[in-house]
């Protein structure tokens, strides 16, 4: 891949690119389409999740070019900066990157997460920040926008906005979620996508990002501001390790669905499924679900069912009652 010439100054330090947007918006899907592409290059994953239990990073692309780091149970923007800031330090000392990819948690503040590179001392010596790269679900914008501010944050900060699930609307609808970007964001680049794909040296190596731009949008998010997450809004995990009858999750999922869907903001896990030899990975996004084969088991692999839950004012215990109803009895 050719990364751009545009700021020969930096070229010495490690681009980085932060990869934001609200939950299920197709982020680990362009993470995985950009891995794909970057051919020979050695390049570090970081992955930010909301769970206790990390999907994501079971979903990467593997190669022996990449190393992956998972922070869970934490935002880069508020409890695990520390985290971030120690673990590029020593991605420095273990290899010679040619680029990082930061996955942040869909309920992400990108200012915080930004200011890291620009203040710490021992991180913008040795890293540029690249780009802010924020992927946008076309079908759900709106409500995200509506019920999120930081999905509104993500928009106005972004460098290069991918609207995504572009596939899922009309031409209508695409023009009018357009519209909305450009009322938060006027400046930032933007393109179309199914499935997250786009064209890799739109978003890669551009030298999008413009700290006066950033102060413009936030003019104090280089105060180092502690960011604060909506109470009502948690996460929790199920988990186990018999088969589950997958006709019966999927018609529990999508009456939940239909029921919540408001609140079910985002569910994604990886199955051990009745009669598939492959890992069956399920996600919902609101009220639209999908499932989908993965790859096969491998021979030492340990088949476990792994489902994150994260919405506003859920309760776990009818989510954990209505979920072991859906395990395979060993009778």
């Amino acid at each position: 891949m050719v990364m751009s010439q545009a700021r020969p100054e930096i070229k010495q330090r490690v681009p980085v690119t932060i990869v934001t947007g609200f939950l299920g918006s197709g982020k680990t899907t362009l993470i995985n389409h950009i891995l794909k592409g970057q051919h020979g290059q050695k390049v570090a994953v970081i992955v930010n999740e909301f769970g206790e239990i990390g999907i994501d990073g079971q979903l990467m692309v593997s190669d022996s070019e990449e190393q992956l780091v998972e922070f869970n149970n934490g935002c880069l923007c508020c409890t695990v900066r520390g985290d971030l800031v120690r673990t590029l330090e020593d991605l420095t000392q273990r290899a010679d990157l040619d680029a990082v990819l930061i996955e942040t948690t869909g309920l992400a503040d990108p200012a915080p997460v930004a200011s890291t590179f620009i203040v710490a001392d021992e991180i913008k010596s040795k890293f540029n920040l690249d780009a802010f790269v924020t992927v946008v679900d076309a079908p759900n914008l709106q409500r995200n926008l509506a019920d999120s501010h930081e999905a509104q944050e993500q928009v106005a900060f972004a460098d290069i906005i991918l609207i995504n699930k572009t596939d899922l609307v009309s031409a209508e609808d695409i023009a009018k979620v357009e519209q909305q970007i450009r009322n938060l964001n006027p400046i930032a680049k933007i393109y179309h996508s199914e499935f997250s794909v786009v064209d890799l040296p739109l978003i890669l190596g551009t030298g999008a990002f413009d700290l006066e731009a950033k102060l413009e949008v936030d003019p104090e998010f280089l105060d180092d501001l502690e960011h604060e997450h909506d109470a009502a809004i948690g996460s929790f995990a199920l988990t186990t390790d018999k088969p589950i009858d997958m006709n019966k999750f999927m018609l529990w999922m999508n009456a939940l669905a239909q029921e919540k869907g408001e609140d079910l903001y985002r569910t994604k896990g990886l199955f051990y499924a009745q009669g598939f030899p492959e890992r069956v990975l399920f996600q919902s996004v609101r009220m639209l679900t999908s499932m989908k084969r993965d790859r096969l088991w491998k021979p030492d692999e340990a088949k476990q069912t792994q489902l994150v839950v994260i919405g506003r004012n859920l309760n776990r215990d009818e989510f954990t009652d209505g979920f072991a109803k859906c395990v395979v009895s060993s009778k």
